[in-house]
């Protein structure tokens, strides 16, 4: 046995201890010098931050383009919610990495449903009610009039987009444009081959116009313009693609498609969706605190816990896969329990005061600032549960962050791209579990140890 614990060299790892067992020799490990060796000189390599990308990504969302009205909460499909909120959250992600993000459409600053993005946390940029995109509009319909790929007259009656014949006579004088033709020429992969010869109506145009708008500002020569679409839009979102295309535009565009939003027994729409929600969420603080709940205070922790509850529900599966949701009126989502987005909020809500208390205990002199990575003691780790939340949580972060930008830089594989937005989610839920057995067991701020000569209690 003391032949092995003096055991030194290259790739052997530290013994701390072991014995000799019926079954055969039982040795411990010493994690923290085991782990100390390894991140050595190496602590900010694994512990760096997200990669800053640079270049301009446009998040477009068709669910919100007039058609002819500008959507409210009231016709907006659970479906189409889902697209929202993706955009969305792939929007704080590639923010992270150090892309320029703007989303598409500009909608009518008093419009309904900016209102309901404010109760789910979303920004999306607006304009007054009486701005105009005509100019872009008119220079689209010009730009078309002129492409290459428009069908001249003699080309009448032949297949139109969607495979059905159409006599000749029939929208005569009207703009068509051959989008089967721009996807073939151009080399573009992954199109619909039924795209076929399409008729350009003034919302194609006005769509077409939106995109121009929010690409208008980027700072590099092309953009990555990624539609985010149902799986039920997905076939008129190629031919708006194609029919930018036509107009001479060369950003490179990638589609994000979801699948449905499936409610069984029940058919709501977004905003009876979001108000069962919230009425939920009200109905299970006030059985919990009782008549503390009201006031401006209480509103806020609502709002941001229905929000938490949307977003969960919706972006926790993987974005092609159907979503199944339970909308009963009785029971249906509760605050307790490890369930997704009010869970992972009451962890947040903990490791806020932990971070605050620390900080308030940094300017009072009681603790230092936090080292850099390469001068973290990790023999100060000493629980199982410490070492998981270094290992499962910290050390990969970064690297899921990074897949988004990843994801999207990958050329080839057609027009689609798959982008596994729901890890960010389970990665917060699985935080919140591992965290809070840990923050349960060790009782983080009720713990008095002493840094310093001063007790933590006295924080």
């Amino acid at each position: 046995m003391s032949r092995v614990l003096s055991l030194r060299g290259s790739g052997v790892l530290p013994v701390a201890g072991g014995e000799v067992m019926g079954e055969g020799l039982r040795v411990w490990v010493n994690r923290a010098v085991a782990f100390r060796s390894v991140l050595a000189g190496g602590a900010t390599e694994y512990l760096k931050p997200s990669g800053q990308s640079q270049g301009c990504v446009v998040l477009n969302c068709p669910a919100l383009h007039p058609k002819p009205n500008t959507p409210t909460p009231d016709t907006l499909t659970l479906g189409q919610l889902r697209t929202i909120l993706l955009a969305d959250h792939m929007g704080a992600l590639l923010r992270r990495q150090g892309f320029t993000v703007s989303y598409c459409p500009t909608l009518p600053e008093d419009s309904e449903i900016i209102a309901s993005f404010q109760t789910l946390g979303i920004d999306w940029p607006t304009a007054p009610v009486d701005w105009t995109n005509e100019e872009r509009e008119e220079k689209i319909q010009e730009a078309l009039e002129n492409s290459p790929y428009r069908e001249r007259e003699t080309e009448r009656g032949r297949r139109t987009s969607g495979g059905r014949k159409v006599e000749e006579e029939k929208n005569e004088g009207a703009l068509r444009v051959n989008l089967k033709q721009v996807f073939q020429e151009e080399g573009l992969l992954g199109y619909d081959p039924s795209l076929g010869t399409c008729t350009v109506h003034r919302d194609s145009i006005s769509h077409v116009a939106q995109l121009e708008l929010a690409t208008a500002d980027c700072t590099v020569s092309t953009a990555t313009v990624l539609h985010v679409t149902s799986c039920q839009d997905e076939f008129r979102q190629q031919q708006i693609a194609m029919l930018w295309r036509a107009s001479r535009a060369t950003h490179k565009q990638r589609h994000l498609v979801c699948g449905p939003v499936k409610t069984p027994g029940s058919h709501l729409t977004a905003a009876q969706y979001i108000q069962l929600r919230r009425g939920q969420m009200k109905e299970a603080s006030e059985m919990k605190y009782g008549d503390q709940v009201e006031g401006r205070t209480w509103d806020d922790i609502i709002r941001v816990m229905t929000s938490a509850t949307v977003r969960f529900e919706l972006l926790s599966t993987v974005h092609t896969s159907p979503v199944t949701l339970d909308v009963q009126r009785e029971g249906g989502v509760s605050t307790k329990g490890p369930r997704g987005g009010v869970f992972v909020m009451y962890n947040c809500a903990r490791l806020h005061t932990l971070f605050d208390s620390y900080e308030r205990g940094v300017e009072k002199g009681l603790y230092p600032e936090i080292p850099e990575g390469s001068q973290l003691d990790f023999s100060a780790l000493k629980e199982e549960g410490e070492w998981l939340l270094l290992f499962n949580y910290l050390i990969p972060f970064s690297e899921l962050l990074d897949q988004s930008g990843q994801a999207l830089d990958c050329e080839g594989g057609g027009a689609r791209v798959n982008i596994k937005t729901e890890q960010v989610c389970k990665f917060l839920v699985s935080l919140s579990k591992d965290f809070s057995s840990y923050y349960n067991r060790v009782h983080v701020l009720g713990v008095s140890i002493y840094f310093c000569g001063v007790s933590t209690e006295e924080i």
